[in-house]
């Protein structure tokens, strides 16, 4: 998402008007559901999909006409029996796209995106709120977890409705269509080795913030973790010195061996992470459960670890492994946004 809207800032920067195309709502055996964006300019469609196939095609002829005729639109596509295949959508479906035509250079909208991009980088959650009632012109605003809504005038009873999956919220005739942006919380990855090398770029492909912890010069450089937020070259014995981990974080421990392993475990058993991940076989696992028992902790504390991490894909190289933990970290942030 963030990608998304960098491209549709500089597209504007340079003077191309644009069209940004949402999924608002789907049912049925849909390419995307709702919260999938593509950006569309003269030169067709500049980022993101909501789908391919034909509803996309359609989309961007949609999205076309707009450049030329401005305004927003919502497109209702009801699939009947003899469109499906047509559509790609083997079970059937519906799906509604949201249209907003955005002009070049618009000050509104660099804001927006201005206003995004801080709050990435500070950290805080946020949602993109779109107006979608009909003739409104698809005014957008974020609301900020701790700043409040920037763009738009909404009521708190709007903004306190607002969860972990895409929605729409109506507020005395006005319809809004309102999708997380990112939500707080990091992915902290204790050792710079090759299988954290190919798990970062992984994360932070699906809109996961990550932060490689190594002990070791050579394995902290951030090029070698593309689209990494930071590297910190830190002292295993003692992490409370160097980051501080909540309840919204995710840990990762993958260093260089057994004991490293086992003394970034214990500390991390100390902090309220969500999420703790250790890589490596059971018989490792069962060595440094058993010394984490003689450091006082209980079955309980250790029924919070992962171990073997990832989903049980047979990964074997550093890439397949890389996917297995992506996937399992995308099902985990699914699973807490039910909840």
């Amino acid at each position: 998402m963030r990608n998304l809207f960098a491209a549709l800032r500089d597209a504007l920067a340079s003077g191309q008007d644009a069209v940004l195309v949402t999924v608002v709502a789907s049912s049925g055996s849909t390419p995307r559901g709702a919260g999938a964006r593509m950006v569309v300019t003269g030169q067709g469609r500049l980022c993101g999909t909501i789908g391919g196939g034909a509803v996309e095609y359609r989309s961007q002829q949609v999205a076309q006409e707009l450049l030329r005729t401005g305004g927003a639109h919502l497109e209702h596509f009801r699939l009947h029996e003899n469109q499906v295949q047509d559509l790609g959508m083997i079970c059937g479906g519906a799906v509604d796209v949201y249209f907003r035509h955005i002009p070049a250079g618009d000050a509104d909208t660099l804001a927006l995106v201005g206003h995004m991009e801080s709050l990435y980088r500070a950290g805080e959650p946020a949602w993109l709120i779109c107006e979608i009632t009909g003739g409104c012109g698809g005014a957008m605003g974020i609301y900020g977890g701790k700043s409040g809504v920037f763009g738009l005038s909404l009521p708190s009873a709007l903004t306190g409705a607002l969860g972990g999956k895409p929605c729409q919220l109506t507020d005395g005739g006005r319809s809004y269509y309102c999708e997380p942006l990112f939500q707080a919380g990091r992915v902290y990855v204790f050792g710079g080795g090759h299988v954290s090398q190919a798990l970062v770029p992984a994360l932070t492909a699906v809109d996961f913030r990550c932060v490689v912890l190594e002990d070791r010069p050579e394995f902290c450089r951030p090029e070698l973790f593309p689209g990494v937020e930071e590297t910190r070259l830190v002292d295993n014995a003692r992490l409370a010195d160097f980051v501080t981990v909540e309840e919204r974080d995710y840990v990762v421990v993958m260093t260089r061996g057994h004991k490293d392993d086992q003394a970034v475990q214990a500390q991390m058993l100390r902090t309220p992470a969500h999420y703790i991940g250790v890589i490596g076989s059971r018989r490792k696992t069962a060595g440094v459960f058993a010394r984490l028992r003689e450091e006082g902790f209980t079955d309980a504390d250790l029924a919070r670890i992962t171990t073997p991490i990832g989903l049980d894909i047979k990964a074997e190289t550093p890439a397949e492994i890389a996917v297995s933990i992506a996937a399992q970290l995308i099902q985990v942030r699914a699973e807490r946004a039910e909840h």
